[in-house]
This record gives structure tokens, sequence and C-alpha cells, in this order.
């Protein structure tokens, strides 16, 4: 026999094992690192919040039709088991902050100005794209992260 005969049965074996062990939850290799990993709960989050894809932009609202920024973030985490504070500021206090380098999906992103005032806040989607309510006129949708400076981001 050849030896082009044996590698295929072989490779169709180790094919099947990792896919076996990969069923039974068995690690095949390193896992990912945590800055890139989602927390379960923030994976909830981003997949509330895309469930509100094109609803109005209304100040003070919480949902489930309509929404400003902070009721999007509280919404889609209570849909994840977790309840957040009403407003952007609160819900900065109330997050552990995370360095941009560790952030994860599902984290959210706070904006603010040169004074520290929280004005918007998003969830991070992955790929400097955020999950967003943005202002009036505007509608729930995922955009990209339109700038470096005065940002934070907390983590739920």
């Amino acid at each position: 026999m050849s030896s082009t005969v044996l590698r295929t049965p072989v490779r169709l074996l180790v094919v099947l094992l990792a896919s076996v062990a990969l069923l039974a939850g068995l690690s095949t290799g390193p896992a990912a690192p945590a800055a890139e990993a989602a927390s379960s709960t923030g994976s909830k989050a981003v997949a509330a919040a895309a469930t509100r894809a094109g609803m109005p932009y209304v100040w003070g609202a919480t949902g489930p039709r309509s929404f400003d920024c902070s009721g999007l973030t509280q919404w889609s985490f209570k849909q994840a088991g977790k309840s957040l504070p009403r407003t952007a500021a609160q819900q900065r206090s109330a997050v552990r902050r995370v360095l941009t380098r560790d952030a994860r999906v599902g984290d959210l992103i706070f904006f603010h100005n040169s004074s520290g005032h929280v004005y918007h806040v998003g969830i991070y989607a992955g790929n400097r794209q955020l999950w967003d309510a943005p202002k009036p006129g505007r509608v729930v949708s995922k955009r990209t992260i339109w700038t470096k400076s005065g940002l934070s981001w907390g983590r739920v």
C-alpha cells in the first residue's frame, strides 16, 4: 500500500476524534485569550441589542420598541439576566472598568467629554463596532466607533 492511501484514513480519523472531543467539551488546543473571548452575558446582550435594529431613538425610552442609548444597554442586559441603572453615567459607575486593550464583545463603551461627563453609551460588538441608539432621527444600529479619544470601557 502506498503512504498516500494510508494518510487519508488517518486524516479522517484525526478529524473525527477532534470533532468528538469538541462536542464533548474537551480542548484540542489553547483557549482563546481572555481579551478576545466574549462573556456569556455580554454575548447575550449583543444578541438582544441586534434584535432591536431599526427601532427609533426616543429620549428617555427604555424599550422594547424605542430607546435612548442607556435604555438600549439597560434593556439588552436585562434580556441577558443582568440589571443596570438607568442613565449612561449611572451605568459607568456600576460596571467594572476595563482597559481598552482588554475590551471584549459585550462590554459597555462610554463616551465622555474633556471634563469626564458621560454623554453616550453603547455595547461593544467587536472589530471597532458597537450597537447603540445614537440620537433623535436615528435608529438602533451596529456602527463603527467613530473616535479613539474620550472613551472608557466597562464590564457588566
